[in-house]
């Protein structure tokens, strides 16, 4: 099952903007692309969800497990095998055997609930930024057409000028690197996800 939008079209009007019921399946796909970028960004789904990760574990007692915040773990394994005899304490995964079997390392899967039950307002905003600006460029041409990539900066009239930005975006979603820098320190994303339900 997909994750819910970071933010909303309501979220979008208490910011002003003005959605034509003709752009309301459009707007939903700009907030849907944004919110997955701006989770990419972070490594983590932000918003709460259940999940089943993989990770290495190691003869160690403490798995430290991403996505934090973490509020519940409902299963683990060890190369395939189930284990109860864990707990979780502060993020971490504490098992007094370890998380390896044998000298090497294992592969660790784990179910978790984590991520923020209420999306933090910076975040939502973010969100409303971007899908407000694909709107715009999507507004600014018939069918669509203004979302083709042109990062113009500066254009002059007379004696006709145009220049564009060097900045590598291609599109409004793309966020750039001192932002995914930021998103990625703020939630400290690590391992991947390989399933959410």
């Amino acid at each position: 099952m997909a994750l819910d939008p970071l933010a909303t079209v309501a979220d979008l009007t208490e910011r002003g903007l003005t959605i034509e019921p003709s752009e309301t399946a459009i707007v939903g796909v700009f907030l849907e692309v944004a919110s997955a970028a701006v989770r990419d960004a972070a490594g983590c789904p932000i918003s709460q969800t259940t999940s089943t990760i993989t990770l290495p574990g190691e003869a160690e007692q403490r798995l430290r497990l991403p996505g934090q915040p973490v509020t519940a773990v409902t299963a683990a394994a060890i190369d395939g095998e189930a284990v109860t005899d864990y707990r979780l304490v502060g993020g971490v995964l504490w098992r007094a055997a370890g998380w390896s079997p044998g000298c090497g390392p294992a592969e660790v899967t784990v179910t978790q609930t984590h991520g923020l039950p209420v999306v933090p307002a910076d975040i939502v905003d973010l969100v409303c930024r971007i899908t407000a600006a694909a709107l715009v460029a999507y507004r600014s041409e018939d069918g669509g057409t203004g979302l083709a990539a042109a990062d113009v900066r500066a254009e002059r009239i007379g004696d006709y000028s145009v220049t564009y930005g060097d900045d590598g975006r291609i599109t409004e979603m793309e966020l750039p690197d001192y932002l995914r820098a930021r998103l990625r320190a703020r939630f400290g994303g690590g391992t991947a996800v390989v399933r959410s339900r």
